[in-house]
């Protein structure tokens, strides 16, 4: 399929086995020879060598660059040390990025190449399930920083995603399962089929999966391409249960919940949030933690869990603007949209009914 987007367009392939080709099919979009793999030390040792491999074969030179899996390395100070590893490597501005990884390398990975050389382009191999439906498209790029996640950042689209679905056969239960809130949020907000769909689950149907996350890449992408740059709202409806998930990640110091687990608690408080403010009902409410639970995501937060930590980190989020936040709600399923009278309270309550 082919994703546009302003005057951007770019391939997304989806299939199993494509690793093996994957120097072709970067030769048949990009002509330069040099390039880096940006990969971490989880997904490097299965696929790193697979890929330089094929890159070789198809006249390119690849040099493989591997950092500390884990959300703790997209910072400000390792996009530094990659660009100037990148420089020491005699990198220039007509050679390419590759991010071979999940959704933290994919924003590192974007980041670098949208700011080395002021832009080189970007080739996206996610290793996740959330990061093929989610993270690879749309041209978000970002690093952390103490006070708050994907705070330093640029819109840089990629030149071409690879989606191989042998690669989520490697995949632990838990980083796999997590990649079904992205998906669960897609249909919330944009497509109530999908969502029944979903309740009758089979595990193991790949031609199923492979449909499902051709879907969500739709959805996604239509939704950008009408708002690429997120300046309109039509683009912030894509954050329906990151406004709270984020704070949740950074209240556990991200270690306590991987990104789609904190997802998932975030849509059930924004969907409590919703019940207030947007007359969701609560049998549709119901439904929905019902089919977050069914994927064996998290709906509830540990007894211990520093609730406050999570309210301090939602006032440093970026979508507040002015002093007020883009809340998105859900008036039915299917539908979202961004709120303009949800206030902390509401979020507050929100937090403490998880």
């Amino acid at each position: 399929m082919r994703i546009r987007c302003g005057l951007d367009s770019y391939p997304v392939l989806i299939d199993a086995g494509l690793l093996d080709q994957f120097g072709t099919y970067a030769r048949k979009y990009l002509a330069s020879e040099t390039c880096v793999v940006i990969s971490d030390n989880n997904v490097a040792p299965l696929f790193a060598n697979c890929i330089r491999q094929s890159l070789a074969s198809a006249g390119f030179r690849p040099t493989l660059i591997t950092i500390p899996a884990g959300e703790k390395s997209k910072t400000l100070k390792q996009a530094g040390v990659i660009c100037d590893r990148m420089v020491a490597t005699g990198l220039d501005r007509r050679s390419f990025v590759v991010g071979l990884g999940g959704g933290m390398i994919g924003d590192l990975s974007g980041f670098v190449a949208a700011i080395y050389h002021r832009g080189i382009p970007h080739i996206q191999i996610p290793t996740t399930l959330l990061a093929m439906v989610d993270s690879s498209i749309g041209g978000k790029t970002a690093v952390d920083t103490r006070a708050g996640k994907n705070l330093i950042g640029a819109f840089h689209q990629p030149s071409l995603v690879i989606d191989d679905l042998n690669v989520l056969r490697t995949l632990p239960r838990r980083e796999y399962t997590q990649g079904f809130a992205e998906i669960i949020k897609h249909a919330v907000i944009a497509d109530t089929r999908m969502f029944r769909a979903l309740e009758s689950w089979k595990p193991g149907d790949m031609p199923a999966l492979q449909r499902v996350i051709t879907r969500n890449i739709e959805i996604k992408s239509r939704i950008v391409a009408r708002d690429e740059r997120d300046r309109t709202g039509t683009r912030a409806v894509l954050n329906f249960g990151h406004t709270i998930g984020h704070a949740i990640e950074r209240a556990g110091n991200y270690s306590k919940f991987l990104h789609g687990e904190a997802v998932s608690l975030g849509m059930v408080a924004a969907c409590t949030v919703s019940v207030a403010k947007a007359g969701l009902r609560r049998e549709q409410h119901d439904a929905i933690v019902s089919l977050l639970k069914h994927f064996r995501l998290p709906t509830r937060l540990p007894p211990k869990f520093p609730r406050r930590k999570i309210l301090d980190a939602v006032m440093v989020d970026k979508k507040f603007e002015d002093g007020k936040i883009r809340f998105v709600v859900t008036p039915r399923i299917g539908v979202a949209y961004i709120a303009k009278n949800v206030t902390l309270g509401n979020i507050r309550d929100a937090v403490r009914a998880l």
